[in-house]
């Protein structure tokens, strides 16, 4: 999304559209229906009735491995805090989607392209263990480029950890509808992003683990037309559905309505 002052311009048509217009229609260009990135507390104000409670918000992350490249890791996390007033890069809430208890994290991609480091694996594992503890469904919102490489194998680690706590969600018997939007890659794809009892997208979401770029590379072929978008992993039966903006919280009640009856 290209923004300056009032307006937005829709990187997919080019429609200059006024931003509280934009605002009032979910983020979604009236003309194209290109579907905008969202902020995660945008992503929690849209599904969730009108209170919710956050947890966790005080986790911050470490340096364990002294990481730097262009700048020093410390110095990306302080930036966007500063940016963004959140401390990383999910935000995980408690709160009720059309008055049923729900527990629901939202990734940021402005938080260092809402990669999965220990406070993001950890902010997510409490959250599922908070659902199984108050016997809740849980949302999962993915946004995310993947594992965050300035903590090595320790971001890793935590697509096992959260991978089995979502084990010990379904020996619950509790559900979990997984959100993917755009883009949702890497160790986020290759764990909790595609592990719901539910696999929805928004529309035109980019889905995968490497990038099409690296796999044309790497296979040194073409990529068919759409490849790794929402409606491409639908069509070949990686995803359960593709879910209009607008439809969202709808379709997330009455999936919750038939999981839990």
């Amino acid at each position: 999304m290209r923004t300056e002052g009032l307006w937005a311009k829709c990187e997919s048509c080019g429609t200059i559209v006024f931003r509280k217009d934009l605002e009032a229609n979910l983020h979604v260009c009236p003309k194209c229906q290109f579907h905008f990135k969202m902020s995660a507390k945008q992503r929690l104000e849209m599904l969730l009735d009108s209170r919710w409670t956050e947890h966790d918000a005080g986790m911050t992350s470490t340096d364990p491995l002294k990481f730097v490249d262009t700048k020093a890791y410390p110095a990306r996390i302080k930036e966007a805090r500063k940016k963004l007033g959140i401390n990383d890069a999910v935000i995980t809430a408690e709160g009720r989607l059309n008055g049923r208890g729900i527990v629901c994290c939202a990734m940021e991609f402005g938080f260092i392209g809402g990669s999965m480091g220990a406070v993001v694996g950890e902010k997510v594992t409490r959250a599922i263990e908070l659902a199984v503890e108050t016997r809740q469904a849980l949302v999962i919102v993915s946004c995310s480029a993947g594992a965050r490489m300035m903590e090595g194998a320790i971001s890793l680690m935590q697509l096992a950890k959260v991978s089995a706590a979502l084990a010990r969600l379904d020996d619950a018997k509790l559900p979990y509808i997984s959100l993917l939007t755009d883009p949702t890659t890497g160790g986020v794809t290759a764990s909790f992003a595609m592990l719901g009892d539910l696999n929805i997208a928004e529309p035109g979401a980019m889905i995968g683990f490497a990038g099409p770029r690296v796999i044309e590379q790497t296979i040194r072929q073409k990529l068919p037309e759409g490849f790794q978008r929402a409606e491409f992993l639908l069509e070949h039966g990686f995803l359960d559905a593709v879910v209009h903006r607008k439809d969202l919280k709808s379709f997330l009640g009455n999936s919750f309505d038939l999981l839990l009856n």
